[in-house]
């Protein structure tokens, strides 16, 4: 997957929240954006999984225009701000619901994402019982488990302990391995830095400086 950001632009009454960014993207790396709470990173995650609509500027998915040749971006996986799931519902039922709705995955396949975000145990579980932090992993489990070409994910690390932090970072490099197109935010630093291959800084002038965090893949 090819993501090119044009110009892009969001402005809500009299904010400019996006201003006139131009980005590139591509398969097999995880991108990490920076900045300050408010600064637009959530926004700019909302435009490019074609939640809203852009002011001005575009974004092209390997070479066909969001709402335009598209109304979302195919194959894509997303975690933005807190999870939300049918409270009477299993940890389980809720990813079927959510599965049955593309139907590209089995069952074997939910069992297997709940026990690679370590919820196997609490899979018959009502999701109104779960903790945050068990909250947290099945948000994540639903991003990846149809193991699609562009995961979002906004801040995966919240709410969980360290031993979550260190199996959410390995899925997430499990996933670029695969060749995923990842973009990232956390307000770890540490965590940022050592997964992502780019990362965007935000800048107070509403634009990004990009620093480079690995050797380019060919």
């Amino acid at each position: 997957m090819q993501i090119e950001l044009r110009h892009l632009t969001k402005i809500i009454g009299d904010h400019t929240i996006i201003d006139h960014i131009d980005l590139s993207l591509k398969s097999g790396r995880i991108y990490g954006l920076k900045g300050y709470n408010g600064c637009g990173k959530t926004m700019l995650m909302r435009l490019i999984a074609g939640l809203i609509r852009t002011s001005e500027g575009s974004v092209v998915i390997d070479g066909k225009q969001l709402g335009k040749d598209m109304d979302f971006p195919p194959s894509t996986g997303i975690l933005l701000e807190n999870p939300a799931f049918l409270g009477g519902y299993s940890g389980y039922e809720n990813l079927r619901l959510l599965a049955s709705i593309r139907n590209v995955i089995t069952v074997k396949d939910v069992e297997q994402v709940l026990q690679h975000v370590g919820l196997s145990h609490a899979a018959k579980q009502k999701y109104r019982k779960y903790s945050l932090g068990m909250k947290q992993r099945l948000g994540i489990a639903a991003a990846i488990m149809e193991h699609p070409a562009l995961i979002i994910l906004d801040e995966p690390t919240n709410a969980l302990d360290a031993d979550g932090i260190e199996l959410i970072k390995g899925l997430i490099q499990q996933e670029r391995e695969r060749g995923a197109l990842i973009l990232l935010t956390c307000h770890d630093k540490e965590i940022l830095e050592e997964l992502c291959d780019v990362i965007f800084t935000w800048t107070m002038a509403g634009s990004f400086i990009k620093r480079g965090m690995r050797h380019e893949r060919q």
